[in-house]
Order: structure tokens, then sequence, then C-alpha cells
């Protein structure tokens, strides 16, 4: 992908980007108060749902294009820029006739080839900074498909959105971090600016300022944070958006690291002993799947199934308990014992089926 930057002029290149602006435009009293909030606070670039695709009908869908003309009256009356989503090529037309700013593409559309196709050529010709949102689904791969297909089309000021993935099995989160998805995007194209939606991520207020910290110390070039006049008040997603006065405090809180600093013979000295670790655990999880395989040799010869479940649950719980023992993220071992045991299994099916 040919990349350019995404920032807008007299937008502060030194500091994160932030987008900020309710999750939609519901009245036009709403939008102003909001927008002329966020300008005296600094805020440059203003977000605003127009259009709201919902899990189920009957829901607020957004006010359409009757909100893009409030928009662009925020421009006018503040100068700030203004910025919202789009699904359909009717969508980018209707935004780009007012004026707006800057888009986005959501994680529903992402998700659609066919949808994030016909954006792409929508927008062909147009120098606008576009957003991709990672699809609803941990998939890299489609992110990255979305991302391509408006670089095909010409378009160089592109950039991601990470907004978290859904899952059946919800815990504190709306949508799970994951973070290792984003880092591995950025480690394939290292010049793709991407910004974090906290709002999405936590799905509460209180959740925002955490997770904002988090993808500043990742790395992160910016955020897009839903804030509000009156949240509790809102028409869609009230409890994941900020007031400005809390959306102030939360980005004067963030510590903000410099990637660039030369590293220190001692955060060298600490990598090294990674790297050993790193490579002393390759060498055991390699003479464990050696094992794995000598026992599917055994397995087969003795006509025995490959997986033991009640084997399987005594691993599990032993080497649990042991990591809580030694201070250790419980889950975390969890995720690292089922992948091992998956492994197992499929060296084991590849003995039997010889």
């Amino acid at each position: 992908m040919k990349l350019e930057s995404i920032l807008l002029p007299g937008v502060d290149p030194t500091r994160p980007l932030v987008i900020a602006g309710p999750c939609s435009a519901e009245t036009e009293e709403q939008v102003m108060e909001t927008a002329k909030e966020l300008a005296a606070d600094g805020i440059k670039i203003m977000r605003a749902g127009i259009w709201k695709p919902r899990t189920k009908p009957g829901g607020f869908e957004g006010i359409g294009s009757e909100g893009l003309q409030w928009l662009k009256r925020v421009k006018q009356e503040t100068g700030m820029y203004v910025s919202t989503e789009v699904a359909t090529q009717k969508h980018v037309y209707e935004a780009l006739k007012y004026g707006v700013d800057l888009l986005w593409i959501g994680a529903r559309t992402t998700a659609n080839p066919f949808a994030v196709q016909e954006i792409a050529e929508a927008l062909q010709g147009v120098d606008i900074p576009v957003l991709v949102k990672n699809p609803v689904n941990p998939d890299l791969e489609l992110w990255i498909g979305a991302l391509e297909r408006l670089s095909n089309v010409g378009l160089t000021r592109i950039g991601a959105i990470h907004r978290g993935f859904s899952s059946f099995d919800k815990k504190i989160y709306r949508n799970l971090p994951q973070w290792h998805i984003p880092i591995e995007l950025k480690r394939r194209y290292p010049d793709l600016p991407i910004i974090c939606d906290p709002s999405h991520i936590g799905g509460k207020r209180d959740l925002i300022q955490p997770l904002s910290q988090q993808a500043m110390d990742l790395g992160f070039e910016g955020l897009i944070i839903e804030t509000h006049c009156n949240p509790d008040c809102a028409w869609s997603d009230a409890a994941q958006q900020v007031t400005p006065p809390r959306l102030k405090e939360i980005l004067a809180n963030l510590v903000i690291r410099d990637g660039n600093k030369q590293t220190t013979e001692d955060l060298t000295a600490l990598r090294r002993q990674i790297d050993e670790l790193d490579d002393q655990l390759l060498e055991l999880i390699a003479k464990r799947m050696r094992i794995s395989q000598e026992i599917g040799t055994f397995k087969k010869e003795h006509g025995m199934t490959i997986v033991q479940t009640d084997r399987y649950d005594e691993i599990l719980s032993k080497r649990i308990a042991q990591a809580t023992e030694m201070k250790m993220n419980p889950e975390f071992m969890r995720v690292i014992l089922e992948a091992i045991h998956e492994e197992s299994v499929r060296v084991q099916l590849d003995i039997l089926n010889k």
C-alpha cells in the first residue's frame, strides 16, 4: 500500500490524533452543544454517526442526511473538521456533498468485501482520509483486504481503527481488545496509522481511560472517543460515551511515551534475556511435541482414541493451579495449554491417518 499522512491541516502532528463526538447525531442542538464544548477544549476533529447499523431492527438507525447539515454548521461555526461512518456508495456521495473531511468504514461493513469495494470505487479520485475499523470477528486478513481495496483504487490517506472483536463469551469488555492483532497489522505495515476506539472496546465509560493509556503505551497514533453533551440521555450507546469535560481529563492524564528514544543498555540486556528464554521455550515445546508423536504412535499400535479427556482435564487443572501459585494469570495459562493440546491432537491425528 502506498501511504500518506491522514492528518488534516492544522492538526498537531506531535500529539496523538483525537477524534471525538457523539455516537449518533440526534438533534441539531445536541450536535452543536457538543461541538462547541469540544472546540473550546482544543479538539480539532468531531465525529458523529449519521447512519447507524444496528444489530436488530427497531432501534435508532441514525438521523440520516439531515444530520450532515448540522455537521456543516459545526465546520462553519467552530472551524472543526467533521467525520462520519459510511457503509454504502450513497453514504459516500452524501457525505462528500456536505463537505465531510474524514470518513471511516465500520466493523460490520469491513466484514463485507462487496460493500468495501463499492465504497472504494465511490471514493476513487477523492483526496480524503479514510479509516477502516477492524471486522467484527478477529480476522486480520479480512481487515487487510479492506485496506487493500481502498489502496487499489488509488487512495493513499488510509488508516486503521482498532475497536476490538466480538465474542460470545462476554467479560469486562464489550469487544475483546486482542491487542496482538493490531500489533501484527502494524508489523506488516509499519507506516499504517492505527488509532484506537476505546469506547467500543470497553463499552463502559469507566474503561475508556485505561484503554486509552494502553493504546498509547502500544504506540497507537490516536484515539476516537465517543463524547456527548448529555451521555446518559444518548439515543445509542449511552453507557460508553463521556462528557467533554471528562474527555478533557482523560486526555490530560495520558502519558505519551517517546517510541523513538534510544534503547538503554539495561533494556538491551533484558531483551537479550528474553531472547535466550524464548530459545529455551522453543526447544522445550519441540521436545514436548516429539513426545506427543511417540504417544500418538503408541495409541495407534494399541487401538486407543486420540483424546483422553480425563488426562486433559488433569493437565489443565494441575498446570493452571501451578501457574496461579507462581503469580501468573490463570487465563493466560489456559490459552497456552489449550493451544499446546490442540497441536498435540493434530500431530497424533497425522500419525493415526498415515
